[in-house]
């Protein structure tokens, strides 16, 4: 099971509470997980990745493990510990200041 940690807006949108658990398909990638995500809760398509490009969404940001993965390619390979479930995915909400 893949753990991942939506922040509040996301959460409140897709009516869950804490980590969503998610059974994702090898390879273990950004792409299999929203995949999964959107294909278990439909309506938070378009929410995280453009409907038509799939490119993440501006103000959201991607970690696993402590580190950014943001700006990494879609289709690389996630740490193990994401597929183990030690650790989970987080999506964040950026904050812009001015």
């Amino acid at each position: 099971m893949i753990r991942v940690v939506l922040p509040a807006h996301l959460r409140t949108l897709a009516r869950v509470q804490g980590e969503v658990q998610l059974e994702v398909r090898a390879p273990l990638t950004q792409r299999s997980i929203l995949d999964a995500l959107e294909a278990a809760y439909p309506v938070l398509q378009g929410t995280i990745r453009d409907h038509v490009t799939h490119e993440r969404r501006a103000f959201l940001r991607f970690f696993a493990c402590k580190q950014d993965y943001s700006l990494e390619l879609p289709d690389d390979p996630l740490p193990e510990e994401i597929a183990t479930g030690a650790e989970p995915f987080r999506i964040i909400g950026a904050m812009a200041a001015g």
